[in-house]
Protein backbone atom coordinates (compact mmCIF):
# COMPACT_ATOMS: atom_id res chain seq x y z
CA UNK A 1 0.00 0.00 0.00
CA UNK A 2 3.18 2.39 1.12
CA UNK A 3 4.41 1.65 -2.63
CA UNK A 4 1.12 2.22 -4.23
CA UNK A 5 0.75 5.57 -2.33
CA UNK A 6 4.11 6.69 -2.61
CA UNK A 7 4.06 6.34 -6.52
CA UNK A 8 0.81 8.08 -6.97
CA UNK A 9 2.57 10.74 -5.04
CA UNK A 10 5.38 11.06 -7.24
CA UNK A 11 3.41 10.31 -10.59
CA UNK A 12 1.28 13.73 -9.37
CA UNK A 13 4.64 16.03 -8.73
CA UNK A 14 6.34 14.17 -11.77
CA UNK A 15 3.55 15.83 -13.76
CA UNK A 16 3.25 19.16 -11.86
CA UNK A 17 7.31 18.98 -12.52
CA UNK A 18 6.45 18.95 -16.25
CA UNK A 19 3.05 20.93 -16.90
CA UNK A 20 3.87 23.80 -18.42
CA UNK A 21 1.89 27.16 -18.38
CA UNK A 22 3.83 29.50 -19.82
CA UNK A 23 2.12 32.04 -22.47
CA UNK A 24 5.22 32.13 -24.58
CA UNK A 25 6.18 29.25 -27.01
CA UNK A 26 8.39 26.73 -26.13
CA UNK A 27 9.61 25.50 -28.69
CA UNK A 28 8.48 24.86 -32.56
CA UNK A 29 6.46 21.73 -33.79
CA UNK A 30 9.44 20.06 -35.37
CA UNK A 31 9.71 18.50 -38.73
CA UNK A 32 10.13 14.79 -38.66
CA UNK A 33 9.23 12.03 -40.80
CA UNK A 34 6.85 9.45 -39.26
CA UNK A 35 4.13 7.75 -40.19
CA UNK A 36 0.52 8.01 -40.60
CA UNK A 37 -1.81 5.22 -40.07
CA UNK A 38 -1.92 3.29 -43.18
CA UNK A 39 2.17 3.05 -42.69
CA UNK A 40 2.51 5.93 -45.35
CA UNK A 41 5.15 8.58 -45.06
CA UNK A 42 4.09 11.49 -43.11
CA UNK A 43 6.33 14.77 -42.03
CA UNK A 44 4.93 16.41 -39.08
CA UNK A 45 5.14 19.80 -41.24
CA UNK A 46 1.70 18.93 -42.60
CA UNK A 47 0.53 19.02 -39.11
CA UNK A 48 -2.10 22.09 -39.48
CA UNK A 49 -5.23 23.12 -37.98
CA UNK A 50 -5.88 26.28 -40.15
CA UNK A 51 -4.82 28.62 -37.33
CA UNK A 52 -6.47 26.76 -34.87
CA UNK A 53 -4.87 24.84 -31.73
CA UNK A 54 -4.03 21.74 -31.83
CA UNK A 55 -4.06 18.76 -28.59
CA UNK A 56 -0.76 16.01 -29.63
CA UNK A 57 -0.27 12.99 -27.62
CA UNK A 58 2.17 10.73 -27.41
CA UNK A 59 1.13 6.89 -26.43
CA UNK A 60 1.45 3.75 -26.49
CA UNK A 61 -0.87 0.37 -27.14
CA UNK A 62 0.37 -1.02 -24.01
CA UNK A 63 0.03 1.76 -21.71
CA UNK A 64 -3.01 1.74 -19.94
CA UNK A 65 -3.18 5.28 -18.96
CA UNK A 66 -3.23 6.46 -22.28
CA UNK A 67 -5.57 4.31 -23.68
CA UNK A 68 -7.90 5.92 -20.60
CA UNK A 69 -6.99 9.82 -21.54
CA UNK A 70 -7.78 8.97 -25.55
CA UNK A 71 -10.96 7.26 -24.53
CA UNK A 72 -11.88 10.34 -22.07
CA UNK A 73 -10.96 12.43 -24.77
CA UNK A 74 -12.91 10.81 -27.59
CA UNK A 75 -16.34 11.12 -25.39
CA UNK A 76 -16.20 14.80 -25.32
CA UNK A 77 -13.62 15.42 -28.52
CA UNK A 78 -16.92 15.94 -30.95
CA UNK A 79 -18.04 18.64 -28.70
CA UNK A 80 -14.73 19.92 -28.05
CA UNK A 81 -14.20 20.47 -32.22
CA UNK A 82 -17.35 22.05 -32.86
CA UNK A 83 -16.79 24.83 -29.77
CA UNK A 84 -13.15 25.08 -30.62
CA UNK A 85 -12.30 23.95 -33.52
CA UNK A 86 -9.26 22.11 -31.90
CA UNK A 87 -7.55 19.04 -33.66
CA UNK A 88 -6.29 15.89 -32.20
CA UNK A 89 -3.47 14.32 -33.10
CA UNK A 90 -2.01 11.06 -31.36
CA UNK A 91 1.18 9.60 -32.03
CA UNK A 92 1.84 6.14 -30.89
CA UNK A 93 5.23 5.31 -29.64
CA UNK A 94 5.14 1.74 -30.76
CA UNK A 95 7.72 -0.06 -31.75
CA UNK A 96 7.68 -2.04 -35.64
CA UNK A 97 6.40 -5.10 -33.94
CA UNK A 98 3.67 -3.75 -31.46
CA UNK A 99 2.46 -1.03 -33.78
CA UNK A 100 0.90 -3.76 -35.66
CA UNK A 101 -1.17 -2.88 -32.85
CA UNK A 102 -2.32 0.14 -33.73
CA UNK A 103 -4.67 0.01 -35.87
CA UNK A 104 -7.10 -2.53 -34.37
CA UNK A 105 -6.79 -0.18 -30.89
CA UNK A 106 -7.98 2.84 -33.08
CA UNK A 107 -10.77 0.95 -34.62
CA UNK A 108 -11.85 -1.29 -31.60
CA UNK A 109 -11.89 2.05 -29.39
CA UNK A 110 -14.11 3.86 -32.08
CA UNK A 111 -11.72 7.11 -31.50
CA UNK A 112 -12.28 10.05 -34.37
CA UNK A 113 -9.17 11.87 -33.79
CA UNK A 114 -6.10 11.47 -36.31
CA UNK A 115 -3.23 8.73 -35.34
CA UNK A 116 0.21 8.89 -36.76
CA UNK A 117 2.74 6.20 -35.97
CA UNK A 118 6.22 6.72 -34.61
CA UNK A 119 8.06 3.49 -35.06
CA UNK A 120 11.46 4.73 -34.72
CA UNK A 121 10.90 7.04 -31.87
CA UNK A 122 12.47 10.16 -33.95
CA UNK A 123 9.75 12.79 -33.26
CA UNK A 124 9.54 11.38 -29.66
CA UNK A 125 13.18 11.64 -29.48
CA UNK A 126 12.78 15.50 -30.99
CA UNK A 127 10.35 16.89 -28.98
CA UNK A 128 11.74 15.27 -25.55
CA UNK A 129 8.99 12.47 -25.04
CA UNK A 130 10.10 10.26 -21.98
CA UNK A 131 7.12 8.53 -20.87
CA UNK A 132 3.73 8.12 -22.12
CA UNK A 133 1.32 9.73 -22.08
CA UNK A 134 2.66 12.93 -22.96
CA UNK A 135 0.40 15.57 -23.98
CA UNK A 136 1.18 18.94 -25.36
CA UNK A 137 -0.98 21.58 -26.87
CA UNK A 138 0.06 23.75 -29.91
CA UNK A 139 -0.74 27.05 -31.02
CA UNK A 140 -2.37 27.69 -34.25
CA UNK A 141 1.47 29.25 -35.46
CA UNK A 142 3.15 25.60 -34.84
CA UNK A 143 4.41 26.57 -31.39
CA UNK A 144 3.57 24.04 -28.35
CA UNK A 145 2.51 26.39 -25.98
CA UNK A 146 1.76 23.30 -23.42
CA UNK A 147 3.18 19.90 -21.97
CA UNK A 148 1.99 17.75 -19.42
CA UNK A 149 3.08 14.33 -18.70
CA UNK A 150 0.84 11.48 -17.34
CA UNK A 151 -2.75 10.80 -16.99
CA UNK A 152 -5.01 11.67 -14.53
CA UNK A 153 -9.02 10.72 -14.71
CA UNK A 154 -10.15 14.31 -15.03
CA UNK A 155 -6.76 16.08 -16.97
CA UNK A 156 -8.69 16.45 -20.57
CA UNK A 157 -10.63 18.86 -18.14
CA UNK A 158 -7.43 21.12 -18.22
CA UNK A 159 -6.12 20.33 -21.50
CA UNK A 160 -9.79 22.10 -22.80
CA UNK A 161 -9.55 25.02 -20.67
CA UNK A 162 -5.82 25.78 -21.99
CA UNK A 163 -6.94 25.06 -25.36
CA UNK A 164 -9.73 27.40 -24.52
CA UNK A 165 -6.92 30.23 -23.51
CA UNK A 166 -5.13 29.94 -26.47
CA UNK A 167 -7.64 31.06 -28.76
CA UNK A 168 -8.80 34.13 -26.55
CA UNK A 169 -5.19 34.81 -25.75
CA UNK A 170 -5.19 34.36 -22.25
CA UNK A 171 -2.30 33.61 -19.83
CA UNK A 172 -1.39 30.30 -19.74
CA UNK A 173 -0.69 31.36 -15.80
CA UNK A 174 -2.34 29.93 -13.19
Amino acid sequence: MKKILFLTLAMLAFGAVYSQSETKALFKLPSVDIKDLNGDPFNTENISNDGNPIIMTFWATWCKPCMKEHDAINDVYEEWVEETGVKMYAVSIDNARSSKQVLPTVNGRSWEFEVLLDPNSDLKRAMNVNVPPHTFIINGNGDVVWQHVGYLEGDELEYIEIVEKVINGESLDH
